[in-house]
């Protein structure tokens, strides 16, 4: 456990926000986890399961939990808006002084709340959960996540290698991100990006307590995709990049065939020149790719559409800091 900042003991309640997709099975099982490590703790706390528009039982599980555990509330999908809505909604509906983020497989061990809560005691406002290692996952799974991280550290500047969407924010933390209006929102990204004091805790990626991952290769190429462009300019700057390298390649060859045009040795026949045109064209059209995409995430962003819908809730009265659309 690592530490920077500074030393200042205070007390509060611990909102934990629990994004939830087709995890009927590890519901009871997260919710039994978390609350039995609270109490054991001492930490007053309340738990937000939102549910993002599961196909499964999902939500009848949350509506059970709230029923069986004192201080557990639930928010529903009108339909699947995605992770990053559910952390925000969650964040939104939060009562506490401070606010932490978890996955409901449990594969971020609950106990390190406690660890968490006592650095936010402290006086630390935002406390990273940052991974030991990956886990087990395959060797391209790896490479790919390499890269995505290092083009989202180089965006935000901060070293993103080991981030999880493991996290205690304060809530002025918490009110500053709930100020962001942009619907394609990284919480892992802008949980960092936004300051504040700030501490660590180390922990292991535990396998799943039940049921399957629901991340794709293709839905996780899609993941990061849609962050990448909602962080970062460098797929754009890639546009430049190929644009510079087609202008040296065109200034080679343009001054090889015009030495050769004049020395009489001229080169017959068109192959060079429909591999050029090829080439030339599909760099075209990718650059036209990356160019089109960023436009339609400005387009979404203009038309202000929420970035979710809340169709239903369970267990007890919500908070009044919800800023979205309810059914």
């Amino acid at each position: 456990m690592t530490t920077r900042g500074i030393e200042t003991e205070r007390e509060g309640l611990l909102s934990v926000v629990i994004p939830a997709f087709n995890e009927e099975q590890s519901v009871p099982l997260a919710a039994a986890a978390v609350v039995g490590v609270l109490k054991d703790a001492g930490i007053p706390y309340e738990l937000i399961f939102v549910d993002d528009g599961s196909k499964d039982g999902t939500w009848e599980e949350i509506r059970r939990a709230a029923e069986a555990f004192p201080g557990v509330r639930g928010l529903r999908f009108s339909r699947n808006f995605g992770k990053e809505a559910a952390i925000f909604a969650g964040l939104a509906a939060a009562a506490g002084s401070c606010c932490a983020v978890m996955d409901c497989d449990l594969q971020h061990p609950p106990e390190k709340l406690a660890d968490m809560y006592r650095l936010w005691q402290q006086g630390y406002q935002v406390v990273e959960g940052v991974k030991v290692h990956r886990g087990k996952e395959s060797p391209l799974r790896a490479a790919a996540a390499r890269t995505f991280y290092a083009i989202i550290s180089r965006a935000t500047g901060i070293d993103m290698s080991r981030a999880s969407d493991f996290k205690l924010l304060d809530r002025a933390a918490v009110d500053a991100l709930l100020t962001m209006r942009e619907k394609s929102a990284f919480f892992r990204a802008l949980s960092s990006w936004v300051g504040f004091s700030s501490a660590q805790v180390e922990f292991e990626v535990q396998p799943r307590a039940a049921g399957q991952s629901k991340w794709s290769l293709g839905s996780l190429i899609r993941y990061a995709v849609t962050n990448i462009a909602a962080f970062s300019a460098a797929p754009l700057q890639m546009v430049t990049f190929l644009g510079e390298v087609m202008l040296v390649i065109a200034v080679v060859l343009g001054v090889q065939s015009l030495w050769k045009k004049l020395t009489g040795r001229a080169l017959e026949g068109f192959t060079t020149v429909i591999l050029l045109l090829l080439f030339i064209g599909s760099m075209l059209m990718i650059s036209l790719g990356i160019i089109g995409y960023y436009i339609a995430k400005i387009y979404e962003e203009i038309k202000d559409r929420p970035r979710y819908i809340v169709s239903d809730r369970c267990g007890g009265e919500p908070s009044e800091k919800t800023n979205e659309t309810d059914l």
